[in-house]
């Protein structure tokens, strides 16, 4: 049963997490929100909805977490460049780069931390990376510039966000102390940007569901797997949210696959695998 409830837990996960790329495409594509107000609505949602959770369980004994104003501003930045890259990605290509960029700096920071690849880990490692350049180089059927170039920063910024995460005490409790720092930030942002915003009802509860539920409660449902799963297993498993978007983006947005598309996929989502068994070994 443990291991059932862990499986059950982490499928929940992965399917809240593509969903974020699958309702912010749907938001914005169709024009029913701008970027600014999407993000701002996901991070006070999911500051609202994490907060609650905080007050509901029983906290573990031990320090309070630390303020970290500079995850704080990594997890902004990561919503907002993440918001505006979708105004011109399918939600599949945005995955794909955004969890490419996201694994390409986590690891590029650990190698010159002293991490050991082996072989078959570089070899992973530049064949990701090839596949990244491949998928946003210019040609026929590329993405969008600018989209691109955002989503890749949104990748930077939560690869950067990940590692100030590495072993906190609380990771649920730091998770909702950045969201509380975050969401002022993205507020600012949006009244920046007061002439542009605009939103219905629609659009609005897309913003909500994805931080309330795709964002907020799907890290509640992350923490709670992440006991069951090794290092290597919670590493590969996220191998599947890129895929999963592009699904959802076919059946749910109609959206179509390309065959760049499908060959960035491989060489990016195999490079990875194969860094993290060289890891592993």
């Amino acid at each position: 049963m443990p291991a059932l409830r862990t499986i059950a837990l982490t499928m929940a996960a992965m399917l809240a997490f593509a969903a974020n790329s699958i309702l912010c495409r749907l938001a914005l594509a169709q024009g029913s929100i701008d970027p600014a107000s999407f993000g701002s609505l996901r991070l006070v949602s999911g500051a609202l909805t994490l907060a609650l959770v905080l007050r509901l369980r029983r906290a573990p004994a031990g320090a309070p977490a630390r303020s970290d104003w500079l995850a704080a501003a990594m997890l902004f930045a990561y919503v907002a460049c993440f918001s505006f890259a979708y105004l011109s990605l399918p939600a599949g290509t945005g995955a794909l780069v955004l969890f490419g960029a996201v694994q390409i700096t986590m690891l590029s920071v650990g190698w010159r931390a002293g991490e050991s690849f082996g072989g078959w880990g570089w070899v992973g490692f530049v064949l990701a990376v090839g596949g990244l350049v491949g998928l946003v180089a210019p040609g026929v059927n590329a993405p969008a510039p600018l989209g691109a170039a955002l989503m890749a920063a949104a990748g930077v910024a939560w690869g950067i966000y990940s590692l100030r995460g590495r072993g906190v005490a609380d990771p649920l409790a730091a998770t909702a102390g950045n969201f509380m720092r975050a969401a002022p930030l993205a507020l600012m942002l949006s009244l920046v940007l007061a002439l542009n915003a605009h939103a219905d009802a629609r659009g609005a509860w897309l913003a909500v569901v994805s931080g309330a539920v795709t964002s907020g409660l799907g890290y509640v449902i992350w923490y709670a797997a992440l006991p069951g799963l090794g290092a290597l297993r919670a590493a590969t498993v996220q191998l599947s949210v890129p895929l999963i978007a592009a699904l959802g983006g076919v059946l749910l947005i109609a959206e179509t696959p390309t065959l760049r598309l499908g060959l960035a996929g491989i060489a990016i989502l195999g490079g990875i695998a194969l860094v993290l068994l060289s890891k592993q070994r």
